[in-house]
């Protein structure tokens, strides 16, 4: 039964990929960015498929059961605020713009150099969200199919590949709709059972009205807020998120489109975390232990349509990146000669496969990774973006200098703190006596703190610069299509 609703899932997202792949027509702007054409309903299905993930959904649910009501809440409501506050101030310029793929931006804003650096940051960021999608799906299999972690990871892989390498965003806008209305019926129907069966009740200290955890370093609020904020300003600067932006058919389109997937992010993601306070379990160990058999059944497929989502959308933004960004190919398309752009991506999407399962096998961690992939963009890109929109004294100096201190510092202290986000941490850990667990969260404030003063000092002791480009639409030059 379970084998049979997990097989439907997947099944479901890869028909629905490829019966829209033909609309591609050998064209990379179709594939990379829908031709600029996708309806509000759709860019919000597939915003919210990015922003629902295993991480925000599995992983909200680990982190609850562990730690409190809010160590998993945030991780839903940190991904409603990024998609909140790009609708208020970055959707409507940005789709203006007609970009192709983030550092778009920051080639026209700051250079070629700004635009390889970021690029660099967001392919590594990507593989980091990437891997935490295979890490639930892997786990999942193992758990209810009894599937080596390794063979569920490559289960999910290849479900991916299959209709992403055929249909790109088209595909993946598409297939999110049967992930969103897989998930959310997933979401509603496992809070009411646990209503009716457990009551919504939590241990003392580990509910929703324990405000402790958001206010008492020492009940995780540091951490709690850490992750607030990694999410919900380090995620704006997200490849995925800002391709539907760009894919979206008007300013306003794109606008309300956010708005509505924070709101449906959050509806769907919070749950969880409710129903993991109100068990005490972890999602699969209640699923597995509790649950009836047609429950699990739906949350399981509801599970493993968010991993496909998330996962098709990043690694499709990631390849896009490293070819076209990294790389200089850009789009040709006549009826005579292939399009470049649309082939190199395909192809790029194999070794961002393979780079994420490699860290999924080292570090098998749910939430966490997702946490720590938009911790790395806060720390060094949220700065340069943010500012670069809206302040015109920023220069490039201004921008590689804030996005080197961002990453030392925070390299360096991921580095000497033995925890990251409430886990051990296995990635990066050199051992030492200067820090210990209770530093954990002050690193993603320091960090980013760091990135600001680098930004606003080197900008203002530096001639200001001219932006370039950020009025204008700035779409392929005539002689790349």
């Amino acid at each position: 039964m379970i084998i049979l609703g997990v097989a439907l899932a997947i099944f479901s997202m890869i028909v629905v990929g490829l019966l829209v792949a033909r609309r591609v027509a050998g064209d990379s702007r179709n594939f990379l960015v829908a031709g600029r054409t996708l309806a509000l309903p759709i860019v919000a299905a597939t915003l919210m498929g990015q922003a629902v993930d295993t991480n925000a959904t599995l992983g909200a649910t680990d982190q609850a059961a562990k730690l409190g009501f809010w160590a998993g809440a945030t991780l839903p409501l940190g991904l409603a605020l990024c998609l909140l506050l790009t609708g208020l101030f970055f959707a409507r310029p940005m789709n203006r713009m007609g970009l192709t793929t983030l550092p778009d931006f920051f080639r026209l804003r700051y250079g070629r150099a700004t635009e390889v650096a970021a690029s660099v940051l967001m392919i590594t960021a990507f593989a980091i969200l990437v891997a935490g999608n295979l890490v639930a799906g892997g786990f999942l299999f193992q758990k209810f199919l009894g599937t080596p972690y390794g063979v569920g990871v490559l289960i999910i892989v290849a479900a991916v590949l299959i209709y992403t390498l055929a249909g790109g965003i088209l595909s993946d806008a598409y297939s999110s709709i049967v992930q969103m209305l897989v998930t959310t019926a997933a979401s509603m129907a496992l809070l009411i059972w646990v209503a009716v069966t457990f009551g919504l009740k939590s241990d003392p200290g580990m509910g929703p009205l324990d405000l402790g955890q958001l206010s008492d370093p020492a009940q995780g609020a540091v951490v709690n807020w850490a992750t607030l904020a990694a999410l919900g300003i380090g995620d704006i600067v997200a490849i995925d998120f800002m391709q539907r932006v760009f894919a979206a058919r008007s300013p306003d389109v794109a606008r309300r489109a956010c708005f509505l997937a924070a709101a449906g992010t959050a509806v769907v993601g919070v749950p969880f975390a409710l129903v993991a306070v109100s068990t005490g379990h972890g999602l699969l160990t209640l699923l597995d232990e509790a649950a009836p058999v047609g429950l699990s059944v739906l949350v399981l497929a509801g599970i493993v349509s968010a991993s496909l989502s998330t996962a098709d959308g990043a690694i499709l933004g990631t390849a896009a990146v490293a070819v076209r960004n990294v790389g200089t190919v850009r789009r040709v398309h006549r009826p005579d000669r292939a399009d470049p752009l649309l082939r190199a991506t395909r192809w790029a999407m194999l070794p961002v496969v393979g780079g994420s399962m490699l860290l999924a096998l080292r570090v098998p961690q749910t939430g966490v990774l997702l946490t720590l992939a938009f911790d790395l963009m806060l720390a060094c890109l949220a700065v340069p973006f943010v500012l670069g929109m809206f302040w015109r004294r920023g220069s490039s100096g201004a921008a590689l200098a804030a996005l080197t201190v961002g990453l030392v510092v925070r390299l360096t202290l991921f580095a000497l703190t033995p925890t990251m986000y409430g886990a051990e941490n296995t990635l990066l850990y050199v051992p030492n006596t200067l820090v210990g667990a209770a530093f954990d969260g002050w690193p993603t404030f320091i960090a980013v703190a760091a990135s600001l003063l680098t930004y606003v000092l080197v900008a203002l002791l530096r001639a200001p610069a001219g932006i370039r480009g950020l009025d204008l639409r700035v779409e392929e030059a005539p002689a790349e299509r």
